[in-house]
């Protein structure tokens, strides 16, 4: 996940069949550049989300695309991912870099606050997500957040951030034109009419229109 532009960041969808999810993945990552992945079963118990991980971490990881947890460190070593993604109520990102220790990428969401994403940072997290910019079905947001959050931190920070709530490729120019490193989307490429690969595309497209 370098510099250079924004790009995009999937996250999985709340529930998916380990089975046919793979292939759905592939798909997705083959149209277009995909900066990460991140693997996201707020419901699901340990051994489905390790299958889950076995069966989806090949997949982007053969295609150099980061691979990621969300709230596990400990599963997130254990498994073999690139590194983890916390939350504000998960673990202290300064826990979280702990368990990962040094090589593995640590992620940590900030919400609408400038506070959050300093702390963050100084707590070793290698990228901060800002949002909800937008309403989003996937997740009840407890904040809005301003593209001007993305253009102050841009400006002032050299730690890359992530966008993310409600993207999509035709509300996304804004944020991309403030500074977001990456776009982080669900709903916008699983649940695109014409299938995942065809989100990708959509999304690629817009960003580089607004670049």
């Amino acid at each position: 996940m370098g510099a250079g532009g924004c790009r995009l960041y999937l996250i999985t969808p709340p529930a998916l069949d380990v089975a046919t999810f793979p292939d759905r993945l592939a798909a997705a990552l083959d149209a277009g550049d995909v900066a990460a992945v991140q693997l996201r079963l707020k419901e699901a118990d340990d051994d489905a989300i390790r299958r889950a991980a076995d069966a989806l971490r090949p997949v982007a990881q053969a295609r150099d695309v980061a691979f990621l947890l969300n709230d596990r460190p400990d599963l997130a070593v254990q498994t073999g991912c690139d590194g983890a993604h916390v939350g504000q109520s998960d673990m202290a990102a300064r826990a979280a870099r702990a368990v990962l220790g040094p090589d593995l990428m640590l992620g940590v969401t900030c919400h609408a606050s400038r506070d959050l994403a300093m702390s963050a940072g100084e707590d070793g997290a290698d990228y901060v997500a800002f949002g909800a910019f937008f309403p989003t079905t996937t997740k009840a947001a407890s904040s809005r957040a301003e593209p001007d959050l993305l253009a102050w931190w841009s400006d002032l920070m050299e730690l890359p951030c992530v966008a993310i709530g409600g993207i999509t490729a035709e509300n996304c120019a804004p944020l991309v034109t403030a500074g977001a490193d990456f776009l982080a989307v669900v709903a916008a490429v699983w649940d695109h009419p014409d299938g995942p690969a065809a989100g990708v595309r959509a999304l690629c497209a817009a960003i580089a229109a607004a670049s």
